[in-house]
């Protein structure tokens, strides 16, 4: 039950930014162990002088094309289902988007159920789903 903002710099079309976001959750689906109709995503575009970020900071270098990815997942995952997560976003958006890997980030963040409440001003409890 992640829910996603996908952040770029304004100038990317609509088909692009649908092949972002269908390409993380078809991801999510495949490595991180999201169900198929579980998608929460909010994508932004903003103008350069709101999106800042240092071009070169444990990256090869950043362009203009960077994408953040920011997860808030509601159950933990393993070492080995985030790695796999963060290579095959990364080399499926260069597939398809000829986005190089160094324009790629995620950052990931854990809650527990009771930080969720889904509909109608009830706390998320695991026994909710069918």
């Amino acid at each position: 039950m992640p829910v996603t903002r996908i952040m770029v710099r304004e100038g990317w079309c609509d088909a692009d930014l649908q092949t972002l976001s269908e390409t993380l959750h078809e991801v999510l689906v495949a490595e991180f162990s999201v169900p198929p109709t579980d998608r929460f995503q909010i994508i932004e575009t903003l103008p350069a002088t709101r999106f800042i970020y240092d071009r070169h900071y444990l990256s090869g270098g950043r362009s203009d094309r960077y994408v953040l990815f920011s997860l808030v997942a509601g159950k933990s995952r393993t070492t080995a289902q985030k790695r796999a997560f963060y290579r095959v976003l990364s080399e499926r958006l260069q597939q398809r988007l000829n986005l190089d890997p160094d324009d790629v980030m995620v950052v990931i963040q854990q809650t527990s159920a009771e930080e969720w409440s889904f509909s109608r001003g009830e706390m998320f409890d695991l026994s909710m789903i069918k």
